[in-house]
């Protein structure tokens, strides 16, 4: 058994509902001092300033694939703010919206520190089982290589919202 799996058993059912309340009481009686947290689920520059007061590395821009609230915007369209709010005291995630490289280039340019893909993987899994993926990934990594050159820049550190002002 491994390590997080003893952690988990350990956990009784209150503990598992999980919200910044009980967070903040398992980071302070130490339980998780060595993980790495990042709270997923931030739509909101409050929510990102209010995750500045625990002990978390990052905080995660997602709105679930939209499927909890069909009017929840888009990520792409939070992350500026919460980029903002939040400064660079926390590594900032998006989820959401990347199907192609210059969607990546774009959350990039709006401050994430890196995308997570979901739907191209899930769709190259269906295509093609492993090869599915690896190609589909793989062309999602082309496609940001060219979306970076034809915005001019040689590497990730030259990709910044300036590229977005038209």
């Amino acid at each position: 058994m491994t390590s997080s799996e003893r952690y988990r058993r350990s956990l009784s059912d209150e503990t598992l509902r999980l919200t910044l309340e009980s967070l903040q009481q398992q980071i302070a009686a130490g339980n998780v001092k060595e993980l790495p947290i990042i709270i997923k689920g931030v739509c909101r520059a409050d929510d990102a300033k209010m995750a500045l007061s625990y002990e978390v590395k990052g905080v995660l821009v997602s709105n679930h694939g939209g499927r909890q609230m069909d009017s929840a915007p888009a990520t792409i369209d939070v992350l500026p703010s919460i980029v903002d709010a939040v400064g660079d005291k926390l590594t900032v995630l998006m989820d959401g919206g990347i199907r192609r490289g210059v969607d990546v280039l774009k959350a990039l340019a709006q401050g994430a520190r890196a995308v997570l893909v979901g739907r191209p993987v899930l769709w190259g899994l269906a295509a093609g089982g492993q090869d599915g993926v690896e190609k589909a990934l793989g062309m999602l990594r082309d496609e940001f290589d060219l979306a970076m050159a034809l915005a001019g820049c040689r590497n990730i550190r030259e990709i910044d919202r300036k590229l977005l002002d038209f």
